[in-house]
């Protein structure tokens, strides 16, 4: 195979997971925006967390909130718990790298918050001890897995919302995690602002 065909073949493979996924997130995407809202409204802020690249997600999704997506709004509150490097770093060293999250919630969570955890394969220790953490605050969850949903799927309580991507490629998972992301920020601006359209 050349490597125009193995272009080809990529792009057809991830919009293919895009569309056998489309009927089965539309409806945990709209539930999370508007849990999110809800959350936003209501004081609350959203903490996101993950690793490599779901550490780039949640940085994605937090920057989007705070500055802006699409449309001119003031500023939403979003943090993204993946970027201090003190931080990460001195609870790793004092505790454990499973706890890099799960500190940071207890310190920085309150009920009423939600919690966007960020794991392809659904076991990541460190996202489910911030899941774990999130729900001594009292806050919601909202997850962004894939494969089985692995013991984050199980973990999540009625009120939490699951956004599972139905691939076992790493890769294909991350691409539809993106699309998710971009589909929550302009569902939270619609229901902030309004219709643009």
């Amino acid at each position: 195979m050349n490597l125009d065909q193995r272009i080809e073949r990529l792009f057809q493979e991830s919009m293919a997971t895009k569309q056998r996924c489309l009927p089965l997130l539309a409806t945990p995407i709209r539930l999370a925006a508007e849990m999110i809202v809800h959350s936003l409204l209501g004081g609350g802020k959203v903490l996101a967390c993950g690793n490599g690249g779901s550490a780039g997600d949640a940085q994605h999704f937090s920057s989007e909130m705070l500055n802006r997506f699409e449309r001119e709004r003031p500023g939403l509150p979003a943090i993204a718990l993946t970027t201090d490097s003190s931080t990460l770093t001195s609870i790793s060293n004092d505790y454990a790298f499973a706890e890099v999250f799960a500190k940071q919630i207890g310190a920085l969570g309150h009920p009423g918050d939600v919690l966007l955890a960020i794991s392809t394969s659904g076991n990541s220790r460190n996202v489910l001890r911030a899941v774990e953490a999130a729900e001594e605050q009292q806050m919601k969850i909202v997850a962004l897995t894939g494969r089985g949903g692995g013991r984050l799927g199980e973990m999540l309580r009625e009120a939490d919302v699951e956004i599972r991507v139905d691939s076992d490629s790493t890769a294909r998972i991350q691409e539809v995690h993106l699309l998710v992301i971009h589909c929550l920020c302009d569902l939270i601006d619609t229901q902030l602002l309004g219709d643009a359209d």
